[in-house]
């Protein structure tokens, strides 16, 4: 196992950092405010710096607590756990680390899904769920199949060999989706490219594993149906860009048999980084969905 990365953080005056030994290995933890606490799970090929839009909006009141996910950001790189069973179990312990029996939830992306799978298995550590860019765990096939092509790119990251290659030796790519997801690609700075494509390439095993685990349990479970058998008791809004060009709104219906209360809105003109993109309509959401 190696030690997180010691290459400088982003600047940001308002996060406090720390690290904590959970399962295994090192995760590091970026914290804002003070008050309600929010745990926010950031998307590929991201770490705990997506978040740094939202927390500036935000009033006090609120404790922001961002990790970098196992193998991503600052956290130690491990050549196992990046299933999202494993992911879940790494956020749980660092949970019971920081001596939070519940807590709000935000995900964006890969922490949306992963936000879902944390609210299925332990439904009493949230006292809510706001998913960001995200399908859940039910969607229908007949809006799945005719999207599937919008997952082109994930050929390239997915396989062991070609796709740590391609985030580690090749970070036009990363600069390229960061860019074509976005609804308006100037909405990224040249530094933020900069640093998400060497995130990526820092994080190769760690996001190239994201998504062959997802290969390897995420569709066969979803083919079977398996999710059908859960119920989401956690009360959650879905918040999905109208342009997202990965998650489509009409992978975003469907869900109401599956949970008890659940509610889906649209951002008009907004593509798939929410956080980045639209920080104030997310923040707005939180404020709604998380009142202190």
């Amino acid at each position: 196992m190696a030690s997180h990365t010691d290459r400088p953080l982003p600047r940001d005056e308002r996060a406090a950092h720390r690290w904590l030994d959970v399962r295994g290995t090192r995760l590091h933890l970026a914290e804002y405010g003070s008050g309600t606490p929010l745990l926010m799970l950031h998307g590929f090929p991201q770490h705990w710096y997506a978040w740094h839009k939202v927390a500036a909006l935000l009033p006090q009141g609120y404790r922001l607590l961002c990790p970098d996910l196992r193998g991503f950001g600052w956290s130690g790189i491990t050549a196992r756990g990046h299933d999202m069973d494993g992911l879940a179990e790494d956020m749980l312990a660092l949970l019971d680390a920081l001596g939070r029996e519940r807590v709000g939830l935000v995900g964006h992306d890969w922490g949306a899904h992963l936000g879902f799978r944390l609210c299925l298995r332990a439904p009493e550590r949230f006292s809510a769920y706001l998913a960001l860019n995200m399908s859940h765990p039910w969607p229908r096939h007949g809006a799945v199949l005719p999207n599937l092509w919008r997952l082109w790119y994930t050929a390239f990251v997915e396989y062991p060999v070609l796709g740590r290659a391609v985030l580690r030796h090749w970070p036009g790519f990363t600069r390229f989706l960061l860019r074509r997801q976005a609804a308006d690609p100037a909405v990224w700075t040249r530094t933020e490219l900069a640093e998400y494509a060497e995130a990526a390439s820092v994080s190769a095993v760690a996001g190239q594993q994201l998504f062959w685990q997802y290969v390897l349990h995420d569709i066969p479970a979803l083919v079977r149906g398996t999710a059908r058998r859960q119920r989401l008791t956690v009360p959650t809004l879905l918040l999905g860009g109208e342009r997202d060009t990965v998650v489509v709104p009409s992978l975003l219906a469907g869900a109401e048999p599956y949970a008890d209360e659940l509610s889906v809105r649209l951002v008009p003109g907004a593509g798939h980084y929410l956080p980045q993109e639209r920080p104030q309509e997310v923040a707005e959401a939180v404020r709604a969905l998380f009142r202190h």
